[in-house]
């Protein structure tokens, strides 16, 4: 996706520790029409699929979430990170570990909202580990439900959270694919 990658080349900044900062566009200040754009790309990439609900994680996967599930038509459900007053029975959850944060948080989602027989695409900012998506995984099979594909706006392909996914069985579509943040800049899988 063109429009993404200049974003991550115009406004990216590489931190220590292979950390790619990318808040002013995705995850902290966020461009609509970028946002409008990564909804229609993974609504193409999945159009086959036959999704019934998209699933998230708070907070930064909500608004590619949302605009993917705006352009499917189809409900966002995002798992919770935060402890809530009125989430506390009827709940799947799972651990999962925060590359980014150093922690680990139980995400919990309503059984509610997932059920057996959906189809359900998960939807996340970005993939090192693969820990969110897995754990999002985890709580669809606890529903009964099925994982039709995993899409990922930003890949860190030199960890190893995709092979780890694919490995699992998923359907994985990244919408930019980083090679490396050596040296501080920023290669692109299909990049020399």
């Amino acid at each position: 996706m063109e429009l993404l990658r200049q974003k991550v080349i115009n406004e990216g900044i590489v931190l220590e520790g292979q950390v790619l900062k990318v808040d002013s566009f995705l995850n902290h200040q966020m461009d609509p029409l970028l946002m409008k754009e990564i909804g229609k790309a993974f609504t193409q990439l999945f159009a086959d699929t036959g999704v019934t609900t998209i699933l998230t994680i708070e907070s930064s996967g909500i608004a590619p979430g949302i605009m993917t599930a705006l352009e499917f038509g189809v409900p966002l459900i995002f798992a919770r990170k935060q402890k809530s007053l009125t989430l506390t029975e009827d709940i799947f959850v799972e651990t999962v570990y925060s590359y980014t944060k150093k922690q680990s948080n139980d995400i919990t989602v309503s059984k509610k909202f997932i059920k057996p027989g959906d189809r359900v695409l998960i939807i996340d900012d970005f993939l090192a580990n693969g820990e969110a998506a897995s754990g999002l995984a985890r709580i669809v099979k606890q529903a009964g439900a099925e994982v039709v594909g995993i899409g990922i706006v930003i890949e860190k392909s030199f960890q190893p959270g995709a092979q780890l996914l694919i490995d699992e069985g998923y359907r994985l579509e990244s919408l930019v694919r980083i090679r490396s943040l050596d040296n501080g800049q920023v290669q692109f899988v299909d990049t020399p």
